[in-house]
């Protein structure tokens, strides 16, 4: 059983399209039917139909279709999809940026071991005294603190069980989009907050990222069934706007910084993205499922509770 990209309609046995990889229902697996990207690349109208089944109905003909270079460049069209890699990411966005997390976080050790500290923040920490390093603006969101792995592991959680159900309801160009610019931004307004009130501050981390994901579904599926540290069951909405309240007590009580180091305005900055981005397109909501949870099998999927990351060089998020 899987949804329909299209419409979002839950299809036992679902359809997915040759040359974009979606899944989509009955009603729109044909290409014409989901406006596939494929069909900007053919230039073909009469391929859409042209399964290969009937290539030797076709040989007979290909004098009137152009020739057996037309036909060979049909078959090229059908087997390059949406083109290269692009048809492999397509609906997994989720992981290829949990792969990039962990594949930042060994270069991170990298560059430890290479340069020290202070390669390792040149490279990867968004700090408020250098700026002008921009190319932090987006290695932080994917940079976690390497002396712990509670960090990225937590952040890594959030957006396996989560992402996919954003990224479902956007789809994967949108989603890719969406979480980097949640993360640059929640990064970046941490850092102005901090110079704003006199500090010096560097942050890492994709808690901004991952706080907008859990922001889109407290709009869009606010009862999703959650287990807190994985024993405690609640409600999504409590969760999310729980740990805003605890976030925004602790920047008023301690500063920016928060207890333990840890980057509450990125938190806040990002959840307010996502609160933001899922009121905006409330009309996406019923892609990602329904309000009472994700049934599968007769079961009910539940993931872990928000991101907890630990303190970090100035603030962790």
């Amino acid at each position: 059983m899987a949804t329909c990209d299209e419409c979002g309609a839950y299809e036992n046995l679902p359809y997915q399209c040759r040359r974009c990889g979606q899944t989509f229902c009955a009603d729109h697996r044909l290409p014409e039917n989901h406006d596939c990207p494929g069909l900007a690349e053919w230039n073909d109208p009469g391929g859409v139909f042209d399964s290969g089944f009937d290539d030797s109905v076709q040989a007979e003909s290909s004098a009137d279709a152009g020739g057996i270079v037309d036909r060979l460049k049909r078959r090229l069209a059908r087997e390059r999809g949406t083109g290269g890699i692009a048809g492999y990411v397509r609906g997994n966005a989720t992981y290829v940026l949990l792969a990039a997390m962990w594949l930042t976080f060994v270069a991170q050790w990298a560059a430890l071991l290479v340069g020290g500290t202070e390669l390792h923040s040149t490279l990867f920490v968004l700090r408020s005294d250098a700026l002008g390093n921009v190319w932090t603006w987006v290695t932080s969101v994917f940079s976690h603190s390497p002396t712990g792995l509670f960090h990225i592991v937590g952040n890594s959680f959030v957006l396996f069980f989560f992402g996919p159900l954003v990224e479902r309801a956007v789809g994967s160009k949108r989603f890719v989009g969406f979480f980097l610019v949640a993360g640059v931004l929640a990064g970046l307004g941490h850092v102005l907050f901090v110079l704003a009130t006199g500090g010096v501050v560097g942050v890492l981390g994709a808690s901004g990222a991952t706080f907008a994901l859990l922001g889109v579904l407290t709009i869009w599926r606010p009862n999703l069934e959650v287990l807190l540290f994985f024993v405690v069951p609640m409600k999504l909405k409590y969760l999310t706007w729980g740990i805003a309240i605890v976030s925004a007590l602790l920047v008023v009580q301690s500063g920016a910084g928060g207890v333990g180091g840890i980057a509450h305005v990125a938190h806040l900055i990002g959840f307010a993205i996502g609160l933001a981005y899922g009121t905006r397109n409330e009309d996406l909501a019923s892609r990602a499922g329904g309000s009472g949870g994700i049934q599968m099998g007769g079961g009910r999927v539940r993931g872990p509770g928000g991101p907890r990351g630990p303190g970090g060089p100035g603030g962790r998020r």
